[in-house]
């Protein structure tokens, strides 16, 4: 396999993957598969983050074994610091989320499909300043690590992944959270944080209890 064939084979495979992570994410498809197989209702959150993990595996190798040649090598003074601040910024970031709920594992624990099913905005310190910062991280991470052909490739595909996949995602917090969620958006960048669209800790406080519009 020449070298235009394996990138864009790599490509194909990441935008595979996007497209049926959102395809499996969205309503539609989960009351389908619910009522396909309603083993699933209490269990599809734990279902989908499994699904999510196996299949990542198949781009992932594809990618590895075609690692292309050398592109840019960046400094450890800027590469150290970003990893560190990814996984900090990950691990601290998980003490606003319970970890049982966005597993999957309550759910299926109790055979209940809203044991976890959120009343409330949540928000953590991050989001004050984006909207998406588990994404912005992993982001963070991508475009900071060492760039072969073939990573670059995949790292471009994730990213349009991302910012077009966060958006979709935003239209199932703005059902949920009405004009809580859009005074939200107006004020909070996405995945890019931006001079002077910081929430304030009272903006983020008032946000964070609102109610479901529902």
């Amino acid at each position: 396999m020449n070298s235009t064939i394996h990138l864009a084979a790599i490509v194909l495979a990441w935008t595979l993957y996007g497209l049926i992570h959102s395809w499996v994410a969205g309503n539609g498809m989960k009351q389908r598969l619910i009522r396909r197989w309603p083993v699933l209702e209490a269990g599809y959150r734990l279902f989908y983050n499994l699904q999510a993990t196996l299949l990542s595996l198949p781009p992932l190798a594809l990618t590895w074994l075609y690692p292309g040649p050398p592109l840019w090598h960046w400094p450890a003074l800027i590469a150290w610091p970003a990893l560190l601040v990814t996984v900090a910024g990950f691990i601290w970031s998980m003490r606003w989320y319970d970890g049982m709920d966005f597993l999957g594992l309550r759910q299926w624990r109790q055979h209940d499909p809203h044991a976890a099913y959120r009343e409330t905005l949540i928000l953590s310190p991050l989001h004050r300043c984006v909207r998406h910062p588990w994404y912005s991280l992993g982001l963070l991470y991508l475009w900071t690590r060492d760039l072969n052909a073939g990573w670059l490739a995949a790292t471009i595909t994730i990213t349009l992944y991302l910012a077009i996949g966060s958006r979709l995602e935003e239209r199932k917090l703005v059902a949920l959270f009405g004009d809580a969620y859009r005074r939200y958006q107006a004020r909070v960048p996405g995945l890019i944080p931006l001079p002077g669209r910081c929430l304030s800790q009272a903006e983020l406080d008032d946000l964070s209890g609102e109610k479901r519009s529902d």
